[in-house]
């Protein structure tokens, strides 16, 4: 009976880990990253800073998801669980 009270708790915690402050402070540096690469008219860093700011959106889209309890429901309506 503990054990199954246990469980539920963890089940119902929040889903945060201490590497996402890491990557929240890594989508503000590429944020930094981009608005300096514009203003140095620099089109190959602008379009690695971009790029790189698209992917750690999708990944914090995807974190935040997680922590709210919701991605287990968005992946099965896109069919991948």
């Amino acid at each position: 009976m503990l054990l199954a009270a246990a469980a539920e708790a963890a089940h119902s915690s929040s889903n945060f880990d201490p590497f996402d402050i890491f990557m929240i402070l890594f989508t503000i540096l590429s944020v930094f990253a981009l608005i300096r690469a514009v203003q140095h008219k620099n089109k190959f860093a602008a379009g690695f800073s971009g790029l790189v700011l698209a992917v750690f959106l999708i990944i914090d889209l995807i974190m935040v998801l997680n922590w709210m309890n919701l991605l287990d429901n968005l992946l099965t309506a896109v069919g991948l669980a």
